[in-house]
């Protein structure tokens, strides 16, 4: 019996961990909205470390390696870093 409530209380406090996650996870993409927002209406642009050597990449055909490339610059995730070197191109 005592091992039924230790697992229900562990099921319940992982349950409540992944809901505070998921809660900053969206307010945190909300906030990048917002910045994206600003930093578009200010018309301020974001500085990549090695853009020269990206858009190389990008003419050269070779956007795997581009977008790896930007990956390794700047932290992005795969779904943003190949939206960004696109933009590039």
């Amino acid at each position: 019996m005592d091992t039924l409530f230790l697992a229900c209380l562990v099921v319940l406090g992982i349950w409540a961990i992944q809901r505070n996650v998921s809660r900053a996870e969206r307010t945190a993409a909300r906030v990048e909205r917002k910045l994206d927002l600003v930093m578009e209406h200010l018309d301020l642009h974001e500085e990549i470390p090695n853009k020269d050597g990206i858009v190389a990449l990008v003419r050269e055909g070779r956007t795997v390696q581009a977008v790896k490339a930007y990956r390794e610059a700047t932290g992005a995730g795969l779904l943003e870093a190949k939206q960004a070197v696109d933009r590039l191109a």
